[in-house]
């Protein structure tokens, strides 16, 4: 009889809950693919054959329009480019562009380019304020979304385990300190602190990361903190310290080993955290920096310009699929991994 793991059974039983599985394929495939999006969807060519020459735009960056002939400022114009190769039947020139040609940067100095364009074949989700394309802009603010909850939902984590397992394993006076400082410390509002950093520094990936780690690490303490009480009264952790084992090595050999269930479960819902905040900061105006492409600014646009429908649907949907699939995940992941049996969910 084949002898399978704990981990690996309640895998299987993931599977069988077939509205967490597909939407963690989906939500994974997508992702994936969100890391080539300068591949598909820019407005740099991919390759450009000029006059015998090979050029690589989208790896070597800037190539002026000169290089090419083209009497524009600053860099060349690939679309304009292309159409021109194209009209010269006796022009031996090509240039091979993503499928999707638009930049989520690019505004109304591109020519071409217009302001409150509704969607078309060229621009699938119309264009914002600005001559940006949305669908472009979207995409590129889906990868950005999800790396923040999942870097943010990491590091809260390591925090987490670190603080929360200590403060559990070793009780007594340690626990009371760190209570007493955690107390203090979630005290402030970190709202106004958030907002105050923000407008003083100017904003960027890593920086909203460092602050909103200043907050969230606390829930994830306390959850650790508790678990690792639990597990502490058990015999193996007795065991282990009779045989001379060190504190360290119980603690996240055996302790942490045994208590990943309520982690585990716990991941998908921080992520959807992590997500909402980033997109409420962003819509308050004191998250990332315009023009970095982002689901919160452009639902602040959108609300402003409340008759453009496709400018308030694009990033509401976007927002509503991605944090349903993870909550479908999550569920999922919560079944599986729980002794109890929710058959609703199948």
């Amino acid at each position: 009889m084949k002898n399978t793991s704990i981990l690996s059974r309640r895998w299987q039983k993931f599977k069988t809950l077939k509205r967490g599985y597909y939407s963690l394929i989906i939500l994974l495939s997508l992702y994936i693919l969100s890391f080539f999006l300068p591949l598909l969807i820019n407005n740099k060519a991919l390759i450009v054959k000029y006059d015998g020459n090979y050029y690589f735009p989208i790896i070597t960056g800037f190539v002026s329009g000169e290089v090419f002939g083209q009497d524009v400022p600053g860099e060349a114009r690939y679309r304009k480019l292309k159409s021109a190769f194209k009209e010269d039947l006796n022009s031996s020139n090509w240039v091979l562009l993503p499928p999707y040609p638009y930049s989520p940067y690019e505004d109304i100095t591109y020519e071409g380019n217009k302001m409150y364009e509704s969607p078309s074949s060229l621009h699938w989700l119309g264009t914002d304020n600005t001559g940006r394309d949305v669908f472009a802009r979207l995409c590129y603010a889906f990868n950005i979304s999800i790396s923040f909850a999942l870097i943010l939902t990491i590091i809260n984590y390591i925090v987490g385990i670190l603080i929360g397992g200590a403060m559990g394993y070793y009780g007594g006076k340690f626990d009371l300190i760190f209570q007493r400082l955690i107390e203090v410390w979630s005290s402030i509002p970190m709202l106004f602190v958030i907002i105050i950093i923000s407008s003083i520094l100017k904003p960027s990936f890593f920086l909203l990361i460092g602050i909103y780690t200043l907050v969230n690490w606390i829930s994830m303490t306390y959850l650790i903190r508790a678990e690792f009480y639990r597990e502490k009264a058990k015999p193996y952790v007795a065991a282990a310290l009779s045989m001379g084992q060190s504190n360290f090595k119980i603690m996240f050999k055996h302790i942490l080993a045994n208590s990943l269930v309520p982690i585990i479960t716990y991941f998908p819902f921080s992520v959807v955290a992590g997500i909402s905040a980033l997109v409420g900061l962003d819509y308050l105006g004191f998250g990332l920096a315009p023009p970095t492409p982002s689901w919160g600014q452009m639902l602040d646009v959108g609300l402003s310009n409340i008759s453009k429908w496709w400018m308030v649907f694009s990033p509401v949907s976007a927002q509503f699929f991605t944090l349903l699939a993870i909550v479908f995940i999550g569920e999922g992941v919560r079944e599986a991994f729980d002794p109890k049996v929710y058959s609703r969910l199948r």
